[in-house]
C-alpha cells in the first residue's frame, strides 16, 4: 500500500490554533448580543460592515426598490435556478410521507412530518455576494412550508445587495434583514428588541459564522456545520491537468482557508496539475484569494490503486467530491462519507453551487461522516403518536408494560399500566395475562 503526498496543507496544529482564536471571538460576541441586544448588534455591524441603519429589517418598499435594480437577465437567471431547486426539493418532500399502521388489533402507531415553526436563513455576502444561498435555504424552507422564514445577508458597499434581496423575496422569505456575519446569526438565534428569535438556523458562512452556529446549537437547531468550502477532485488518467486545476482553483477562490485536494492514481497527472495551477494562478482574477487557499490548504495525494483512493476519500469526507475516472459509478456505489458527489467530467461543483438543483449547503470538517447536506427534510420534524382503541388491547399492552416497568424498578410507570389493566381488562384477556 502506497499513499504519497506531493503537497500538504497547513499542519493540523496550526489549524487548531486558528480555530481556538475564532472560538474565543465568537463566545465574546454572542455573550454581548445576549446582554445588550440591538445595541451590540448595531455596534458589531458598524465595526465589521460600516453599516448601522435605524432598523436592519427591510420594509416592503425597500425590498421592491432593491429588486427593481436587478437587471432583467439576472432576474431570469435567478428564476431559472429557483425553478430547478424547487423541483428537486418538491420531489424530496413528496418522498416523506405521514404513516399510521395497526401493529396489533386496536393498537395504532404513526408519525407526522411537521415543519419547524421558524427558521433563520443566513446568506453570506462578504467577499462574494452568495445569491445562490438564498435559493438553497429560503426556497427549501418554503417548500417545507415553514410558517416563518427570516433571511439575513450583509450589506454590500453599504447597501442591500439587490440580487440577494430579489432571490430572498422570490424564494419566499417573510422577513428580510441586512445584517452580516456572526452578529446576524447571533441576533436571529438569541433575539433582540427588534428581532424575534427563531427555532433553527441554516446556511453556510465563514469560520466565524460556522462557529457561532456550533455554539448556538441546542439553544436552536442548525442544519449542519457548514464552514469554509472544501473540494476534492478524484481523477485518473482519463482526464487532463487543466480540468483538474480548474476545478480545484474554482473552489479555492471562496476564501483564504478553503481546502482543495487532488486525489489520483496517476503521478503524471498529479505533477501536471501542479504545473497547471501555477499557470492558472497567473491569470485567474481571484488568484489573490485562491492562491492563498492553495498554498495553505491545497493537497495533492497519489495512490497506487482505486481502492486506496476510495479509502482516503472516505477518511477525509470532503464537502464537494468531483469524480472523474473510468469508474465513476463504482465510486458512487462505495463512497459513504462526503457532502455531495459530482460525477463525470461534464459535471462540476459550480453547477451544484448555483443552478443544477441539489442543495449547496453541505457538511464540512468531516461532518459528512454523520450527516448529509441541507434538504427539505431538515426543516421537517418527524413526530410519532400512539392510539389504543379497544379495551382488550389496552389490557394486553398494559400487562406487558407493567411487567417490563417492574423489571426496571419503575413502580410509578408500572401503575400507569396497571390502572389500564384494571379499568379495561376482562376476566378472559385474549392477548395474555394481566399484570399481577
Amino acid at each position: 500500500m502506497s499513499i504519497t503526498w506531493l503537497k500538504r496543507g497547513k499542519p493540523q496544529v496550526e489549524r487548531a490554533a486558528d480555530d481556538a482564536k475564532v472560538r474565543a471571538t465568537v463566545e465574546s460576541v454572542l455573550a454581548d448580543i445576549e446582554l445588550r441586544g440591538d445595541a451590540a448588534v448595531r455596534e458589531l455591524s458598524l465595526r465589521f460592515d460600516k453599516y448601522a441603519p435605524n432598523t436592519f429589517r427591510l420594509t416592503s418598499s425597500e425590498i421592491d426598490a432593491a429588486v427593481s435594480k436587478v437587471a432583467p437577465r439576472d432576474m431570469e437567471d435567478i428564476r431559472f435556478a429557483q425553478s430547478q431547486i424547487r423541483r428537486f426539493a418538491e420531489a424530496q418532500r413528496a418522498s416523506m410521507i405521514d404513516i399510521e399502521i395497526e401493529t396489533l388489533p386496536g393498537v395504532f402507531l404513526g408519525h407526522k412530518n411537521i415543519p419547524v415553526q421558524s427558521v433563520g436563513c443566513y446568506v453570506p455576502g462578504g467577499k462574494f455576494p452568495m445569491v445562490a444561498s438564498a435559493h438553497m435555504s429560503v426556497l427549501t424552507a418554503s417548500v417545507a412550508q415553514v410558517p416563518r422564514i427570516i433571511a439575513s445577508a450583509p450589506p454590500v458597499n453599504g447597501a442591500p445587495h439587490p440580487a440577494i434581496v430579489a432571490a430572498m423575496k422570490l424564494a419566499g422569505a417573510h422577513e428580510i434583514y441586512v445584517l452580516g456575519g456572526m452578529q446576524a446569526v447571533g441576533a436571529m438565534a438569541i433575539g433582540t428588541e427588534t428581532i424575534r428569535p427563531v427555532d433553527m438556523l441554516v446556511g453556510p458562512g465563514n469560520a466565524f459564522v460556522a462557529e457561532a452556529k456550533r455554539q448556538l446549537y441546542g439553544r436552536v437547531g442548525i442544519d449542519l456545520f457548514a464552514g469554509p468550502t472544501e473540494t476534492m477532485v478524484i481523477a485518473d488518467a482519463t482526464v487532463d491537468a487543466e480540468l483538474c486545476a480548474t476545478d480545484l482553483l474554482g473552489q479555492a477562490e471562496h476564501g483564504y482557508n478553503s481546502p482543495a485536494i487532488l486525489l489520483t492514481n496517476s503521478r503524471k497527472l498529479a505533477l501536471a496539475t501542479l504545473v497547471e495551477i501555477v499557470r492558472l494562478l497567473k491569470i485567474l482574477p481571484t488568484a489573490a484569494t485562491a492562491g492563498v487557499s492553495w498554498a495553505d490548504y491545497g493537497e495533492v495525494i497519489v495512490c497506487d490503486s482505486y481502492d486506496e483512493m476510495l479509502q482516503v476519500a472516505n477518511d477525509m469526507a470532503s464537502e464537494h467530491v468531483q469524480v472523474m475516472t473510468d469508474r465513476d459509478d463504482w465510486f458512487l456505489e462505495h463512497m459513504h462519507n462526503y457532502g455531495a458527489l459530482f460525477l463525470g467530467p461534464r459535471t462540476n461543483v459550480a453547477n451544484g453551487d448555483k443552478v443544477i438543483g441539489t442543495n449547496h449547503t453541505l457538511p464540512t470538517k468531516k461532518a459528512g461522516r454523520y450527516t448529509g447536506g441541507l434538504w427539505v427534510g431538515k426543516f421537517l420534524k418527524t413526530h410519532s403518536y400512539q392510539r389504543i382503541t379497544t379495551d382488550a388491547a389496552a389490557a394486553m399492552v398494559g400487562a406487558y408494560g407493567s411487567r417490563l416497568c417492574i423489571l426496571e424498578g419503575f413502580a410509578g410507570h408500572a401503575e400507569q399500566c396497571n390502572i389500564r389493566v384494571r379499568r379495561y381488562g376482562h376476566r378472559n384477556i385474549p392477548y395474555g395475562a394481566a399484570a399481577e
